[in-house]
């Protein structure tokens, strides 16, 4: 058997994996979301997601500036998440990335109110200070509480990406997100998602906003 390989530089990996998946692409793309597709593609090398997200109105566009403006933070739901922002392009525009889930305050406010640390982590985050994006790749109680403290007017996100991954309440919780007025929101409809897709959405955005194009 004869399997060819193609001769690709490592430096132009990620250029030559965009233009085959950019070819492959099912339909046509939004340019104003064609940056943050490809890049969960390019993660996952699934092309559902040219379907399945979902994009609040000039989500993407209001989000870049906000990330241009700096001083924005970014709140993941998983360390894994956390470690897959680009911290180098975070550093260029001024943003933090913060993760709470293995804080024990978190660990202890979760046992005494019999809830999980997403949902704990969530209400530490919402004491947080000037614009905050939040990822969630992992835990729909952390969308669902994020819900709850919007409803309650406790809490008004610069963006929500809801992206967990699994079965019990995933679907659920991302279409409580999408059923929110005026709240930004870059959700992937269905079971499908992870941390790293949410990592890999922050890091489109953050791309476009530091002047990296694909």
């Amino acid at each position: 058997m004869h399997i060819e390989l193609e001769n690709v530089l490592p430096r132009d990996i990620e250029k030559r994996s965009m233009e085959l998946l950019t070819a492959e692409l099912p339909h046509p793309i939004d340019p104003e979301h064609a940056d943050v597709v490809k890049r969960v593609i390019h993660t996952t090398a699934d092309f559902e997601y040219a379907d399945s997200l979902c994009f609040s109105p000039d989500v993407c566009r209001k989000t870049v500036a906000l990330l241009k403006a700096g001083g924005a933070t970014i709140v993941t739901d998983t360390q894994m998440a956390y470690s897959g922002v680009n911290k180098a392009a975070c550093r260029q525009l001024g943003v933090s990335v913060r993760c709470f889930m293995g804080d024990e305050d978190v660990a202890a406010a979760a046992q005494a109110a019999g809830t999980t640390r997403a949902t704990a982590s969530m209400d530490k985050a919402a004491a947080l200070t000037g614009p905050v994006l939040f990822a969630i790749g992992n835990a729909p109680t952390a969308l669902v509480r994020l819900y709850e403290l919007i409803q309650d007017g406790k809490l008004s996100p610069a963006l929500i990406v809801g992206v967990p991954v699994g079965f019990v309440n995933v679907v659920q919780s991302k279409e409580l997100i999408c059923s929110l007025q005026d709240v930004p929101y870059i959700v992937a409809r269905g079971r499908k998602g992870g941390s790293n897709v949410a990592a890999a959405i922050c890091n489109a955005l953050l791309y476009r906003a530091a002047g990296r194009t694909l």
